[in-house]
């Protein structure tokens, strides 16, 4: 205890510096990714026409059942995009946080 006493401003920069830097690389991290080309948009098209007219004849409950897994898969990635963003933001607000209160300075009753 007497160690973190002794050391409390350094720890706290550190700490907040660490923090910071951890929710920056969060941030771009999480960012969002390239857009398509127009050539990979066209090129998706082809192959959904294609899928169409070939599946013409497969069974409804199959499509049926991979759609309702396409939904769970969407909003998985959905709900961890959020938790992302509130990670980092928790990150980030605990570094401004630490890091601000190292500068504050405590009226100690040893330097009196």
């Amino acid at each position: 205890m007497e160690f973190f006493l002794k050391h409390q401003t350094v720890i706290f920069r550190s700490l907040g510096a660490f923090l910071l830097v951890l929710g920056l690389a969060l941030f771009f991290w999480a960012a969002p990714q390239k857009a398509m080309t127009e050539n990979e948009r066209a090129a998706a098209n082809l192959a959904r026409m294609e899928a169409a007219v070939s599946g013409t004849s497969s069974s409804a409950s199959s499509s049926k059942q991979s759609a309702n897994h396409s939904q769970i898969s969407e909003a998985m990635i959905e709900t961890q995009k959020k938790q992302i963003r509130m990670l980092m933001i928790m990150v980030m607000v605990f570094g401004a946080g630490f890091l601000g209160y190292s500068f504050l300075k405590k009226g100690d009753k040893e330097e009196e």
